[in-house]
């Protein structure tokens, strides 16, 4: 979350925040058990619980003073919609009077200006310049403008239907999103983040380039819960980074493994940065399958650094770690099990038990919670569990309103989009640009996509870019899940990818490096994020794990070997036209439809 640099709040100021946590925590775990509750009471009062840890915690001065009272606000405006819910839904969507108008615009307003707070200007810029096109695109000629829509309409819309705010995406964060987040804040304030670190280091660490390889793995297991790439880089890079420079690594190349490594978390399952969730969605694909889906592109990410990490040890002579730097077995086995059994609770509710992802998600909660009491001392402590809940508690409490800021805010650009038909229209003009055929379309979306993710959080760019790109995509052939795969692999590109690479500049700010040379070999080890989803869609087969699991496979070794072959080829010291040879080779294997 984007804050001043102003210090955590400590004695009673704690104690009152992790008390508002633990309300948020039990509001969004109570839904899970509570039946149908109506949605508009659910999600307004997910905003109430989003907005003070976005506009006031960790606020000084005037910000904080603002802060609290558009907090006030926005948290009164939300609470007055889910009070008379049961008269506004005979409303249709159309406000009545001014009072109802001023609390559409407070609500946008807060809406906005938590999102700038909580993430920067690009995301609340692109939603108002939505909003202004809603609002006077009739004035628009030609056909991009519209016919226009009634204030009152256009505002209740957005405010009080579910077509805006509390629209579908709004659900996936108060239902599903905040749940695996409060997961991952309790494994995190355990020991599961040093058992990630730990199972890494025993099982790559003795190996050439180990300490990098370390970071490949522990980035993989902790990205699949943080779902963060910046959070990754941040918590396995600052044991991570120090290692490589310890064993003389070139910064670049310690840089960029742990940034391009860390950038993996968001594609990996199971919470893929919140992607998953939003997937199923807007897809209506079961979450077991999006995961089933995603699996084995991931997995040739991390096997595509892998390799370039390999290349890079051999022409630099990069040594493993020492054995005294390695952990003792025991600590492996104790520490892993502090997300083993966490994750076994998850698998086992899901598959075993056959229940939703969340009601599973929410028994692992248990479990981690219960963990917390004990470490890899295995003495029971309860001053340090109380202190572990406690940083569990507004760990939680920040990530969810972070997401939520983001997800509501991109709630305003996609209702707009329905109310204006804009969507619709930017559609035809994909298809009528790229002639109608699938690779010009997938380009397009590709460079829509990278341009996007430069301004917005990935899975805000993947909700935009989806909503205008998607049903061209699918319209010309392709499947709603392999289409909705590729937008969300294309919108990380930013992340490593200049002018705008935030886990490179985290990473080269860390070891001191400078940002470009750490952004190009990252673009180098990385050049799976460049070729997979184009690959998934040369080779559908792929993405079908759950479907046709044995052709899924041979698939991913296809794409696999000429990965390999591709890595090899940018960081091997062979001559220039093997080089090439292996490089065009490599392109064939991943590229050519099977």
């Amino acid at each position: 979350m984007k804050t001043i640099d102003t210090p955590a709040p400590q004695g009673l100021a704690r104690g009152l925040w992790a008390s508002f946590a633990l309300a948020s925590v039990l509001f969004h775990l109570g839904l899970v058990f509570s039946g149908l509750v109506p949605n508009l009471i659910s999600r307004p009062l997910h905003l109430v619980f989003v907005l003070p840890w976005v506009l006031v915690y960790r606020q000084s001065g005037a910000q904080w003073v603002s802060g609290l009272m558009l907090a006030g606000l926005g948290g009164a405006a939300a609470l007055w919609v889910t009070r008379s819910h049961e008269a506004l839904s005979d409303q249709y969507g159309f406000l009545e009077g001014d009072f109802q108008i001023g609390i559409a615009a407070v609500l946008i307003c807060v809406v906005l200006e938590a999102a700038r707070r909580a993430i920067g200007w690009p995301l609340p810029l692109v939603a108002t310049l939505a909003l202004l096109y809603g609002l006077f695109g009739q004035y628009i000629p030609g056909r991009f403008g519209h016919s226009g829509t009634p204030l009152e309409s256009f505002l209740g819309t957005l405010v009080i239907a579910e077509g805006g705010l509390w629209g579908t995406l709004t659900a996936v964060s108060v239902n599903v999103v905040a749940i695996f987040v409060i997961f991952g804040a309790v494994l995190n304030a355990g020991e599961a983040g040093q058992g990630f670190m730990n199972v890494a280091a025993a099982a790559a660490g003795r190996l050439r380039g180990g300490a990098a390889k370390v970071a490949v793995l522990s980035s993989a297991l902790f990205g699949s819960i943080s779902g963060s790439a910046s959070a990754n880089v941040a918590s396995t890079g600052a044991i991570t980074l120090p290692a490589m420079i310890k064993l003389g690594y070139p910064k670049r190349i310690a840089g960029a493994a742990e940034a391009v490594a860390s950038s993996g978390g968001q594609i990996m399952p199971p919470l893929m940065g919140a992607g998953a969730f939003v997937m199923v969605e807007l897809t209506g694909v079961p979450y077991t399958g999006i995961i089933a889906a995603a699996a084995l592109p991931a997995l040739l990410y991390f096997w595509a650094v892998w390799v370039g990490i390999d290349g890079y040890a051999r022409r630099f002579d990069l040594r493993g770690l020492a054995e005294a730097d390695r952990p003792a077995r025991r600590d492996v086995a104790i520490t892993s099990g502090f997300f083993l059994i966490p994750f076994g609770v998850l698998l086992w509710g899901m598959f075993g038990l056959g229940v939703t992802p969340q009601y599973a998600a929410c028994l692992a909660i248990g479990a981690g919670a219960v963990l917390l009491l004990t470490g890899a001392d295995l003495r029971l402590d309860l001053q340090r569990a109380a202190a572990r809940a406690e940083t569990a508690l507004i760990t939680a409490g920040q990530q969810v309103a972070l997401i939520g800021s983001i997800i509501f805010c991109a709630s305003l650009v996609i209702g707009v989009l329905g109310i204006t038909g804009l969507g619709v229209k930017i559609t035809s003009l994909i298809l009528s640009v790229s002639g109608g055929l699938l690779w010009p379309s997938l380009l397009l979306t590709a460079l829509a996509c990278l341009v996007l993710g430069m301004e917005v959080p990935t899975t805000a760019a993947y909700v935009i870019c989806v909503s205008v790109a998607g049903p061209a995509l699918i319209e010309l052939g392709m499947e709603p899940l392999q289409a909705h795969l590729f937008v969300f692999w294309y919108a990380l590109l930013s992340t490593i990818t200049p002018p705008v690479c935030g886990a490179v500049f985290i990473a080269a700010g860390m070891i001191g490096e400078n940002w470009l040379r750490v952004a190009l070999t990252s673009m180098t080890l990385g050049v799976g994020l460049y070729l997979i989803p184009l690959g998934m869609v040369a080779t559908p087969a792929v993405t079908n794990l759950a479907g046709a699991p044995g052709l899924a496979v041979l698939a991913a070794v296809k794409i696999g070997a000429g990965l390999a072959l591709i890595s090899w080829a940018l960081v091997r010291r062979w001559r220039s036209w093997v080089r090439l040879g292996a490089f065009a080779v490599g392109l064939l294997l991943v590229l050519v439809p099977t």
